[in-house]
Parts: C-alpha cells; sequence; structure tokens
C-alpha cells in the first residue's frame, strides 16, 4: 500500500502492506501452490460446511497467537537458545508461563514451532521466520496486529462505512504512524520489501529509449531507481511530497542516477509534473476510495501528453467465486485507510471516468492511455 500523502514516518516505497501478504514470498514457489490462487477451505475437498465454518471461525484465533508471540520475541529466544522449557522463556520475556504454553502448544499443532518435550519448545521453518530480521513475516504480522484491532468496527462500518482504524485509535493510520515511529518504521520495511516484485512487473514492458518516466507517490523512489538501472536509455522523475522525497535524492545520488533522475516535491491532489512520456502509480490509488481516488487520476490527465501512458500497478480482483487473496486485502484496505481493491470492471470505470481508456489488464498491473476526445463533424 502506497500514498504520497503521507509524513515522513511513513515515507517508504510501500506495500502492499497487502501486497506483503498477498504475493507469495519466494520466486520458487508455483503459481498453484502460491496462496494468492488457494481457498483458505474448499467445498471441493470433502470437508462438511460445519468444518468448512469453523477453520474460518478460528481464523482470529491463529492470528491473535501468532502477533502475541511475535509481540513477545518466542521465535528470537527459541533462536537464540534452542529447545526451551516454556517457564525459562516466560520468565526471561517477563510471561505468563501457563498462557504462553497454551498459545505454542497451540501453534505447534500447525506446524509454527514445535514441542520437542512436554512445556519444551523450539523453532520450526515456519517459527524461524517470525524472527527479527527474518524476511517479512514478522514485519506483516507487527503490522497486522493494528488491522485486527481496526477489524473489530468492521460490523459498524458496513453499516455506517465509518472509517474502523481511525475509530479505535482516534487518529488516522498515516498520523499513527507519525506518532509512533517505531511501527512506521516496521510498516516501511514490509512495504520496500515488495519494491522487488513491483519492479519485476513493469521492467519487462516496453519502454521508448529516451522516455521520461514519472513516479507518482514516488516515496523514497526506489521503484524508479530499480527501473532506471535496469532499462539505461529512460530518464525519470520521483513525485511525492516534500518531506518524503528528502531520502529519495539520497538514494539518487547513491545510485548515480543524478543526470537521468530528478526530483519534484508536491501533493498529487493539487498536480503532478506535467509531459512525461509514461506515469507510474503503484500502491497508490488502493489506498483511496472512488472520490479521492478520481480526483489524483484527473491530475495525472491533465499532465499527460497525448502520446503518453499510464502504468497502474494494483491487484485486479478476480471475479465472481474464484479464490484470490486480494479480496481478503480488499477488507485489510477497507479497514486501515477506508481504500480498496478493484476488479477490471471497477478499474475500467474508474479509468473511463477520469479521461483515460485501458489498453491492458492484468493480474497485478492496469495500463492505459489517455482517452481521445471526439470532434465535431
Amino acid at each position: 500500500m502506497r500514498i504520497a500523502e503521507t509524513t515522513a514516518a511513513c515515507s517508504a516505497q510501500p506495500g502492499e502492506l497487502a501486497e506483503g501478504v498477498e504475493a507469495c514470498f519466494t520466486t520458487e514457489t508455483p503459481l498453484e501452490q502460491c496462496p494468492r490462487y488457494r481457498r483458505v477451505v474448499s467445498p471441493s475437498d470433502g470437508t462438511a460446511p460445519d468444518e468448512q465454518l469453523w477453520r474460518l471461525v478460528r481464523g482470529p484465533l491463529a492470528s491473535w497467537a501468532l502477533f502475541t508471540v511475535v509481540d513477545l520475541g518466542v521465535a528470537d529466544e527459541l533462536a537464540a537458545r534452542g529447545p526451551t522449557p516454556v517457564e525459562e522463556l516466560a520468565q526471561h520475556m517477563g510471561a505468563d508461563a501457563g498462557v504462553l504454553n497454551r498459545l505454542l502448544r497451540t501453534l505447534a499443532t500447525e506446524g509454527v514451532f514445535v514441542e520437542q518435550e512436554p512445556r519444551t519448545f523450539a523453532n520450526t521453518p515456519s517459527s524461524e521466520l517470525l524472527c527479527r530480521g527474518a524476511g517479512r513475516w514478522y514485519d506483516a504480522i507487527v503490522v497486522y496486529g493494528s488491522v485486527y484491532q481496526a477489524l473489530a468496527e468492521l460490523p459498524r462500518a458496513a453499516r455506517t462505512r465509518e472509517p474502523m482504524f481511525e475509530r479505535v485509535a482516534g487518529a488516522d493510520w498515516w498520523t499513527f504512524l507519525e506518532r509512533n515511529p517505531a511501527l512506521g518504521e516496521t510498516f516501511n520495511r514490509l512495504m520496500q520489501a515488495g519494491a522487488q516484485e513491483r519492479v519485476e512487473l513493469i521492467a519487462d514492458l516496453e519502454w521508448r529509449d529516451g522516455a521520461t518516466v514519472v513516479d507518482v507517490g514516488a516515496g523514497n523512489g526506489t521503484l524508479l531507481i530499480e527501473l532506471l538501472q535496469r532499462r539505461p536509455t529512460l530518464h525519470g522523475v520521483v513525485f511525492d511530497l516534500p518531506e518524503v522525497v528528502r531520502e529519495a535524492e539520497q538514494r539518487i545520488d547513491a545510485a548515480g542516477l543524478s543526470e537521468r533522475c530528478r526530483i519534484v516535491a508536491g501533493s498529487f491532489f493539487e498536480g503532478v509534473p506535467p509531459d512525461g512520456d509514461a506515469y507510474i502509480l503503484a500502491k497508490v490509488l488502493h489506498d483511496w476510495d472512488d472520490g479521492p481516488a478520481a480526483r489524483i487520476l484527473r491530475n495525472v490527465r491533465a499532465a499527460t501528453p497525448a502520446h503518453a501512458r499510464i502504468v497502474v500497478v494494483d491487484a485486479v480482483v478476480s471475479p465472481g467465486n474464484e479464490p484470490d487473496d486480494a479480496k481478503w486485502t480488499d477488507l485489510v484496505m477497507l479497514a486501515l485507510v477506508n481504500g480498496r481493491e478493484r476488479s477490471e470492471h471497477e478499474w475500467r470505470s474508474l479509468l473511463a471516468s477520469t479521461g483515460f481508456q485501458v489498453e491492458r489488464v492484468s493480474d497485478q498491473l492496469v495500463e492505459a492511455t489517455p482517452a481521445k476526445v471526439a470532434t465535431a463533424g
């Protein structure tokens, strides 16, 4: 999830916070095994209807159990100590041994930790992913703690569309990150971790030699820097709020791209740099409901020459009953920022209403060009 209207506390090149969970975490994972393409429960696997419901009902229990052991730092302790009696773990971490034992024995049934002897636990390959610095999962679970809290307001939001996170936290998500810099740093890491996947989506597109690519809501410039490194004939513009692009300038200098990439500070709600050959909006529009998203796109359209195109990097929700993690992360966007993931139909409608003609739609990519204006006669 990325938003240009943020503060320096959340200036990373995000992610789907959402994509930190919706994408496969290793490129070696076969497509058919990727979580994005599998149901949590499948009506065709012979599971009884009540068992299907129970698997869904217990989902929050597992989520909160994972969050709690991450918050306590259990995986890190076991990585340092090896198999450890729960009483020793609890004493070292300031936890209750009885509650900790119940958490670990439950997670062990799912392969997260293992009880090697009665009340003595060790890490498994899955729980090792929960160690600080081991990868995205630690950061994802820390951030998702805020999602879980916000979702307690989902029944109310279903009736009123009232922002959920703001109701439980007393501030919107971005302000909350600014006030809680440790969480903001965790969120930044999670979002930046998805930059490589976004680069893979756009790097092999057709790019005209010498073209200028404007990254709208570019954050710290990670995506555009990587693209320019792969495509040495391109030029770039990093566009984001003044307090956000300061880091981007340093990163551009460090990458040796100062002659090919420049910084423009501003708000995409007020306008975007004109005369680019391509405009990238990567994990920007899903942060916003259709009204604000349309405002952003109209500003992009006003700046876009007739020959240019826009490249939207965002989920495209599968139709019907097709399993798709984007349908779940859509609820995450609703919970945190009142944003949304969109289907192909919704993307086409939004872009058409703001002066664009969709040229191509794929799993995580929408390409569009300025719509031709009909002339009289």
